[in-house]
């Protein structure tokens, strides 16, 4: 059943996490949580859109995380490309429009190509629109987003400053951002989860659709009360 959309945030941002940890957990090694999670990312995506979120921005592949083993990084960007291949079509269906944020120049080009070709062809979707952070700072965006950075900004494709974020959930058992959407959450709803990204279903996110609902936002007003 679709929920309605006046309880339902407009922009929702994930930090999906907890990949390699659920994989160890499961005496598998980390490759199968990054597969895993990939199989999860098409199922939210579809219940967002039927929830009637507006915006979904999923945090995929920070800058900090080249800093990883290489074979693990490797593995990460051939499922990206595996992954927006096969989900060109389902999404240009679905009136999904999907844009990629972050740098660029240090992805494979295959990958950058891939990334061009589904932009370009979900990009009339208007049901709702899909971000993924790919190679991604928030630091980097505002910096690039600054008058004296005007000159360079073409180095930062990517990394312009988005709409406001209304909820933001973090998987996994961490507290922190990472880096992630700083200038869009300053007023956000934050939600942290102890529950690791591949194991994150539609029950999972209608609860964090309703603890939302629940919230008051006052945005530094003080409430006004009805008196009796």
């Amino acid at each position: 059943m679709k929920q309605s959309t006046s309880l339902v945030p407009q922009h929702v941002a994930i930090i999906m996490d907890g990949n390699g940890r659920w994989a160890e957990r499961k005496g598998r090694p980390r490759w199968m949580g990054h597969v895993a999670g990939a199989r999860v990312v098409k199922d939210v995506v579809a219940h967002c859109a039927r929830a009637g979120v507006e915006q979904l921005t999923l945090y995929a592949f920070s800058s900090d995380n080249w800093n990883r083993p290489v074979e693990e990084v490797a593995g990460l960007l051939e499922l990206f490309e595996s992954h927006f291949r096969t989900q060109a079509e389902p999404l240009e269906q679905k009136g999904i429009r999907l844009s990629v944020i972050g740098q660029r120049t240090r992805l494979p080009l295959a990958l950058r190509q891939v990334i061009s070709d589904v932009e370009a062809r979900t990009a009339a979707g208007r049901r709702m629109h899909l971000r993924v952070a790919l190679d991604y700072s928030s630091r980097a965006a505002i910096q690039g987003a600054l008058p004296a950075q005007q000159a360079v900004r073409g180095l930062a494709r990517g990394t312009t400053i988005l709409p406001p974020v209304d909820l933001l959930v973090r998987t996994g058992g961490e507290r922190r951002l990472s880096d992630f959407l700083l200038w869009e959450c300053a007023y956000a709803e934050l939600l942290f989860l102890d529950v690791l990204w591949p194991d994150v279903t539609g029950a999972v996110l209608d609860a964090a659709f309703e603890d939302f609902a629940r919230r008051e936002r006052r945005y530094g007003h003080v409430p006004q009360r009805v008196s009796a």
